[in-house]
C-alpha cells in the first residue's frame, strides 16, 4: 500500500507541473471525457501559469522539467502521432535533456566507488572538466597515452530517481487498462514496460559498452558510421570509456557549415547506415538524435551515446524490408498481406480494404520532389488506419518506430530535399534478392527445420504444463480474487500523469 501511495504522489505532483504549462486535458477535449475527468481537468486547470506555444511545446518543456523518466516517455510518445497527432509528437521529438555538470568531487567519488581508489587514481589520472551533461549522465575527456578518451559517469543517485519514476508510469498505466477498455489497442502497459526496460538497461553503461562494440565491428563493414571504439579497462557498470571523437555534433550549426560537406550523401548515410543494421543484422542505434551524431573533420559521420541499441528477430526484419519494398515498388497488396501474415491487423479485417487504404497513403508520393512531400501527413494519416481496422500497438515495434522517425528528421536536417524512399531503395533491394533467392531459401528452410524440431523435443514438457494448468483451472481459488479498480484515492494520480499523457491521447485518438 505505502508504495501504492507513493506512486500515486508522484503522478499527483507530476499531474500539477503539467498543468502549469496548459497540458492537461484541454477544454477542446471535455465533451470526450468522462465526467470525473472533466471535472479533475477544470480543477487542475486553474494552476495554470499562462504557459505560451504549442500544446506539444508545452508538454515537451513540462516533461523536461519533470526528468529523465518523462524525458523518454516523451521522446517514445514522438513515435506515436495516430494518438497524439503530427504536429504535437513533432514537437515532442525536439525533446532534450541537457542539464548542469555535477561536480569533478562527485565524479572523482563515482571512480572510485567503481574500481577502488588505487585504481582509479592509475586509470583517471587527468580527468578534465566536464564537457557535456545530461540527465542520466555527463562525460569528461581525459589524455592518455594512447589518446584522448570521453568518459562517460551516471549521475550520483539516478537509479533510485528513475526507479521512482517508472514504478509510477507503470502503475498509471495499469489503471488505464483497467479504467478504458478501449486504451487496450495501444497497449498502455506494454508501452511503458518497453519504456522501463530501455532505461534500466541505460543506466548499466557495461551494457552501453557492448553495444557500442558491436555496432562498431557493423559500421566498419558497411562504412556509413564511424563508431568510437571502448576502452575496456576502464569500463564498469557506472562508466564507460571509449576513444575521443574530434567532430562537431549536429546540434551546432557550424557541423554542416563546411563548403566541401557533401549534404545529400551524408544524409544518405542516416538512413542507409540505420537500415543496413536494422534489416541487415537486426541490432540499431536507438536513439540518433542530432546531438548523439557528429561530424568528423573528413565528412564521415560519427555516433556516439549507446545507451539504447533495439533489437528485432528475424520477422520483424522481414516486415520491415517487406513493407518499404511495397512502398518503393507500389505493391499495396502484398504490403496489406504482410500486415495479415505478421498478425499486425486482425484476421477478421479485409485484406482488399486494406491495401485500398495504404494506396490512398502511398500513391500521393510518386512523382513529386521530397521536399514537396508532407512525411509528417502521410504519416499521420497512415497511423489513422490502426483505428480504422483495428490494429494493436506492437511492442517490439516501439523502439524502431521511434528510431524511423528521428532518422528521417535528422536526415531531412541535414539535406531537406533528402527522399528517404529513394535512399532507402539499395539497402531494402540487395537484403529481398539475398532473402528471396536461392541461398536466403536455403536458410529459411534450414530455420524452419531447426524450429520445428525444438518444438518436437520440447513436446512432453508442454504436455506436462497444459496437464499442470488444467487441474490448476479445475481447483477452487485459493484466494479471492483481487479488486479490479483502483481505490477512490488512486483516481487522483490517476488524473494526474494519466490524464495529461494518456486519457487526451486516448481522445485525441478516439
Amino acid at each position: 500500500m505505502w508504495q501504492a501511495l507513493g506512486d500515486y504522489g508522484r503522478l499527483m505532483r507530476a499531474g500539477v507541473s503539467l498543468a502549469r504549462h496548459d497540458v492537461i486535458l484541454p477544454g477542446e477535449y471535455q465533451s470526450r471525457l468522462p465526467l470525473p475527468a472533466r471535472l479533475a481537468g477544470r480543477m487542475l486547470r486553474l494552476t495554470g501559469g499562462g504557459a505560451e506555444g504549442r500544446p506539444g511545446e508545452r508538454l515537451a518543456e513540462a516533461l523536461e522539467k519533470l526528468g529523465p523518466a518523462y524525458v523518454k516517455l516523451g521522446q517514445f510518445l514522438a513515435t506515436r502521432p495516430d494518438v497524439l497527432g503530427v504536429e504535437v509528437t513533432d514537437d515532442l521529438s525536439r525533446l532534450k535533456d541537457k542539464l548542469p555538470a555535477f561536480s569533478n568531487e562527485a565524479a572523482r567519488a563515482a571512480l572510485e566507488a567503481e574500481f577502488g581508489k588505487d585504481e582509479a587514481t592509475r586509470l583517471f589520472p587527468d580527468l578534465g572538466e566536464p564537457v557535456a551533461a545530461a540527465s542520466l549522465a555527463q562525460v569528461h575527456r581525459m589524455e592518455t597515452g594512447d589518446g584522448p578518451r570521453a568518459v562517460k559517469i551516471l549521475r550520483p543517485g539516478i537509479e533510485k530517481r528513475i526507479e521512482r519514476a517508472l514504478s509510477a508510469m507503470q502503475r498509471a498505466a495499469r489503471t488505464i487498462e483497467r479504467a478504458s477498455p478501449d486504451s487496450r489497442r495501444l497497449e498502455p502497459i506494454a508501452f511503458t514496460e518497453t519504456i522501463a526496460r530501455a532505461m534500466t538497461r541505460e543506466l548499466d553503461l557495461r551494457l552501453e559498452a557492448g553495444g557500442a562494440d558491436e555496432l562498431r565491428v557493423l559500421a566498419q563493414e558497411n562504412g556509413h558510421f564511424t563508431i568510437p571504439q571502448i576502452d575496456w579497462e576502464r569500463t564498469g557498470r557506472r562508466v564507460v570509456t571509449m576513444d575521443w571523437l574530434d567532430a562537431t555534433p549536429l546540434t551546432d550549426p557550424a557541423a554542416l557549415a563546411g563548403p566541401d560537406l557533401d549534404r545529400a550523401a551524408l544524409a544518405n548515410h542516416v538512413t542507409r547506415g540505420f537500415l543496413s543494421h536494422a534489416i541487415e543484422h537486426g541490432v540499431f542505434h536507438a536513439d540518433m538524435h542530432e546531438g548523439n551524431m557528429m561530424v568528423l573533420p573528413d565528412g564521415r559521420l560519427g555516433l556516439i551515446d549507446f545507451g539504447i541499441i533495439g533489437r528485432i528477430g528475424p520477422d520483424e526484419r522481414r516486415f520491415l524490408a517487406e513493407i518499404l519494398w511495397g512502398f518503393i515498388k507500389r505493391d499495396y497488396t502484398r504490403i496489406s498481406e504482410v500486415h495479415f501474415e505478421a498478425g499486425y491487423v486482425p484476421a477478421d479485417q479485409s485484406v482488399g480494404e486494406f491495401a485500398q487504404a495504404l494506396r490512398s497513403v502511398g500513391e500521393p508520393i510518386h512523382g513529386k520532389r521530397a521536399e514537396d512531400v508532407s512525411m509528417g501527413r502521410l504519416l499521420l494519416q497512415l497511423m489513422d488506419y490502426t483505428h480504422t481496422f483495428g490494429m494493436h500497438l506492437r511492442p517490439e515495434l516501439v523502439l524502431l518506430q521511434k528510431t524511423m522517425v528521428q532518422v528521417e528528421g535528422v536526415a531531412r536536417g541535414i539535406d531537406p530535399a533528402h527522399d528517404i524512399w529513394a535512399a532507402a531503395e539499395p539497402i531494402v533491394s540487395g537484403w529481398v534478392r539475398r532473402e528471396f533467392g536461392p541461398s536466403g531459401a536455403a536458410r529459411l528452410t534450414a530455420r524452419n527445420a531447426r524450429e520445428m524440431s525444438d518444438r518436437l523435443k520440447r513436446l512432453p514438457e508442454m504436455m506436462d504444463k497444459l496437464e499442470t494448468a488444467l487441474e490448476r483451472s479445475a481447483a477452487p481459488p485459493a484466494h479471492p480474487p483481487r479488486e479490479r479498480f483502483a481505490p477512490w484515492w488512486g483516481w487522483f494520480g490517476f488524473l494526474g500523469l494519466a490524464g495529461a499523457l494518456t486519457v487526451m491521447a486516448l481522445a485525441v485518438g478516439g
